[in-house]
């Protein structure tokens, strides 16, 4: 159902895949930031915020019906580019941790801000589910 594509004359991918093909059912999942249940931005900086953000995009996948290794796209948008960098480390563990060694076809973007000003990065996506076999089309 996906198919993730590194060719061998681009360089080697680390955390993300260069394109990704796939059959099944669309999902696109909302921009989701380190808000809680209360809707504040949780405290304790980038890798903090980072994972916080990923459970609620796994959360909204899950609620559809998809799991981790259903992403097929991601973008990361990034307030400070710099910490995100010096933390690649931490961030990546968060990730094997949350979403295991599969990477989606990623993107990430350096941004003046996110709508809540305390929010420090902000994950979206897309998943391919495998395609209901009784599901209507249209």
């Amino acid at each position: 159902m996906i198919e993730r594509i590194n060719p061998p004359e681009l360089v080697r991918p680390s955390g993300f895949a260069h394109a990704v093909v796939a059959t099944g059912r669309m999902v696109f999942l909302a921009g989701q930031t380190a808000l809680d249940a209360d809707g504040r931005i949780v405290p304790g900086g980038l890798v903090v915020q980072f994972e916080r953000a990923l459970q609620n995009l796994l959360v909204a996948l899950r609620t559809a019906g998809g799991a981790p290794e259903h992403l097929a796209q991601l973008t990361i948008y990034i307030v400070d580019m710099d910490d995100y960098r010096a933390r690649a480390r931490e961030i990546g563990a968060v990730w094997q941790r949350l979403v295991g060694r599969q990477y989606p076809a990623t993107a990430g973007i350096g941004v003046a801000r996110l709508w809540d000003v305390e929010a420090l990065v902000e994950l979206q996506g897309s998943a391919v589910l495998p395609a209901d076999d009784g599901a209507a089309e249209g």
